[in-house]
């Protein structure tokens, strides 16, 4: 045995990458355990493997004391001074206890450690690999499906992709090719587990530094995803280059690089707007196609804007089913409320009407114009003439 398992041993450094100390550190530990459960010996074993020649050793670890309670726990001080003349009263000495037919039992032991040691080394290759892909897209062949998952091959191990993390406009066949987004990678008691997913707003950026060299390189940069997977998503990006205009540079000629994404994507919309420092100008971009006349904040919650828009544009807006309103609420983190400018011309009426005095500040130069302007009679009003300087 001791020739076969010095060869395992090195064959298992060699092509799996497994530390020798570390499998004969487990082995020890095993055989210790296997010496107890077969010979019913107490806690006081060590088991030494040779590493040169291969072979195994258990011992007793007894105590040297005065008298004798237990003949496996201790050795009188009489025995021990026998052996050894300058052992003294609590010295610990090892006496080899190794069973004659220990050796089948070690063979046994020895082969369910290597098997256990290898596979936990081929799951830590495993994980170690696929956690570097972690927040990454990896090309993935889909294999198998259930009521839970659909399984997808990424060469070493099969991914799970869920049903939130499917898009509804797509349909998996075995065979299909697919890129998936690599959301998390766990070390279970299983194995390593990956998870994936194709709804994912971080896939449509790693999509964007694969197609766009000015994105991947930082020059453009994606500021903000809202994404609805398989229907419509807005981007919004910005550019650390002033001579270079981000829409264009992230739609490419002809729409070509866009065009790469959607068609990945199963046709998913995309749309693709400027960032600004100025939330307004952000907020009215985000809307797009829709025109945007004016955008006015909450006072007491800036986070809360009115969006004024022409009649005609109100419902593209809104969107349909409210989609291009709720995408521009996300991307740009804002609780938006959009209003035609009939709405607003008669709030600001009513305002006018009913109690200017308790006008917002945005209408504060309207108020001192009503309390500048002179009272005129029916009969006077016709020859009401200004001062210089009065407006």
């Amino acid at each position: 045995m001791s020739k076969e398992m010095l060869n395992a041993l090195d064959t298992l450094e060699a092509e799996k990458g497994i530390s020798k100390e570390i499998v004969i550190e487990a082995l020890e530990a095993a055989l210790v355990s296997a010496y107890k459960r077969h010979y019913g010996q107490s806690q006081n074993v060590e088991v030494e493997f040779n590493e040169k020649k291969g072979d195994i050793h258990v011992y007793a670890v007894k105590e040297v004391t005065e008298e004798v309670m237990d003949s496996q726990l201790e050795v009188s001080l009489k025995d021990a001074m026998a052996i050894n003349p300058a052992y003294e009263i609590g010295d610990k000495i090892r006496f080899e206890v190794t069973p004659r037919d220990f050796g089948r039992i070690a063979a046994q032991t020895a082969k369910q450690v290597i098997l256990q040691r290898v596979r936990e080394a081929e799951r830590s290759i495993i994980y170690n690999e696929y956690s570097a892909y972690e927040k990454d897209i990896m090309q993935g062949v889909v294999e198998r499906q259930d009521n839970r998952y659909i399984y997808v091959n990424l060469g070493k191990i099969e991914a799970v992709l869920s049903k939130q993390d499917q898009m509804p406009n797509e349909h998996y066949q075995p065979h299909d090719r697919i890129k998936v987004y690599v959301s998390r990678v766990e070390n279970t008691s299983k194995g390593p587990q990956v998870f994936v997913s194709r709804s994912h707003p971080d896939l449509l950026r790693r999509l964007f530094e694969q197609e766009v060299p000015e994105v991947y390189d930082g020059i453009v940069e994606i500021v903000s995803i809202a994404r609805e997977a398989g229907d419509r998503a807005k981007v919004a990006v910005r550019s650390n280059d002033p001579n270079i205009d981000p829409v264009g540079t992230c739609v490419g000629p002809k729409g070509q690089r866009v065009q790469a994404i959607v068609n990945e994507l199963k046709g998913e919309n995309m749309d693709i707007v400027e960032w600004d420092e100025d939330p307004a100008v952000f907020i009215a971009n985000s809307l797009n196609p829709a025109q945007v006349e004016d955008v006015i904040f909450d006072t007491e919650n800036p986070k809360v804007c009115t969006v004024v828009v022409p009649d005609y544009q109100l419902s593209l807006a809104i969107g349909k089913r409210g989609q291009n309103a709720r995408l521009a609420a996300k991307l740009t983190a804002h609780k938006i409320d959009i209003k035609a400018e009939s709405d607003m011309e008669e709030f600001y009426a009513n305002y006018v009407e009913d109690d200017y005095e308790e006008l917002p500040e945005e209408f504060a130069a309207d108020e001192e114009l009503l309390e500048s302007t002179p009272d005129l009679t029916d009969d006077d009003s016709e020859n009401a003439v200004f001062e210089e300087g009065e407006e």
